[in-house]
């Protein structure tokens, strides 16, 4: 909820799916989810109407402009579950469905229609966006101990990473073991093991 402008990462983030015609939303709560919750209700009232189904804990958005037309359903998966179980639990509310999750505190201009067509190429369980780590230091050369070389490190010289936004098909979710495990020690390693994940590299921003 930390802001970049005058708006939480988190509205960054989904915007960044609104903005490319994706506009339903699960949020995996946990730690400190009244904040979330709060933020929603007053996005509503600030910007639109507000529709509430308070058994399924969906908040409905019904503002007049695009970029702010969401559907958001905000999830209580518990305060102490990991990544896999945050996964397997919103999962659960569109069973049989393929599903794009990522992380709360990364952004990107991963372009979505992208992602999607280079998973539906290779037919597998999931897709993970590999990323270049932001070059964040100085790189320096030695000969000896005498420097020969100082200067920004090229942000190409980092291997890939994890970037998140992952596209998973519906069976990702029996791989996850418990809600206690965490997505990258447990079911990736598992779709690993496979052959079962493919990786769409990114190369525009990315920042964690």
């Amino acid at each position: 909820m930390i802001e970049i402008g005058d708006k939480p990462i988190l509205w960054h983030l989904m915007n960044i799916f609104s903005s490319q015609g994706f506009d339903e939303f699960v949020l995996a709560l946990g730690y400190r989810s009244d904040v979330i919750k709060r933020w929603l209700l007053d996005l509503n009232d600030l910007n639109g109407d507000i529709e509430i189904d308070t058994l399924e804990k969906r908040v409905t958005h019904l503002g007049k402009s695009k970029e702010l037309s969401w559907r958001v359903t905000a999830l209580e998966t518990g305060l102490n579950t990991q990544t896999g179980g945050r996964i397997a639990r919103c999962m659960k509310l569109f069973p049989g469905e393929q599903i794009i999750a990522t992380y709360g505190d990364g952004l990107a201009n991963v372009n979505v229609d992208k992602l999607l067509a280079f998973h539906k190429s290779h037919g597998k369980k999931a897709t993970v966006t590999a990323v270049r780590p932001p070059a964040r230091f100085g790189h320096m050369e030695f000969n000896g101990n005498s420097v020969v070389h100082f200067g920004e490190k090229n942000q190409s010289d980092a291997g890939w990473i994890n970037g998140g936004f992952f596209v998973i098909e519906p069976e990702v979710s029996d791989l996850v073991k418990s809600f206690d495990e965490p997505f990258e020690t447990g079911a990736l390693p598992r779709l690993v093991s496979t052959g079962n994940l493919m990786s769409f590299h990114h190369d525009g921003f990315w920042q964690p």
